[in-house]
């Protein structure tokens, strides 16, 4: 049996105002395909500003949305190859 490597190459970029952080995930496939989403996050004004965790709570929500954009992707490609419909689970 061969084994193959596949890499994915991701991409997080953020952008912060003081109060507001908003995240650009990009992730590259073999294929060529690019898929893009965005997170965000609001600091309260009461919260301690810490720009770590708002990159984190954004980055987050980004990377999720990724995922099912993925995972409507690959039931797309299964419906079309099958001719059936598929159904995604999501989590």
């Amino acid at each position: 049996m061969m084994h193959t490597a596949v890499g994915w190459h991701v991409e997080l970029e953020f952008l912060e105002d003081g109060r507001h952080t908003r995240a650009v995930a990009l992730v590259r496939l073999p294929d060529g395909t690019e898929v893009r989403a965005h997170g965000h996050a609001t600091r309260h004004d009461t919260d301690a500003d810490q720009p770590r965790t708002g990159e984190e709570i954004a980055g987050a929500r980004a990377l999720n949305e990724i995922a099912m954009r993925l995972l409507t992707k690959a039931h797309d490609e299964i419906d079309s190859a099958s001719g059936r419909t598929s159904h995604p689970i999501h989590v």
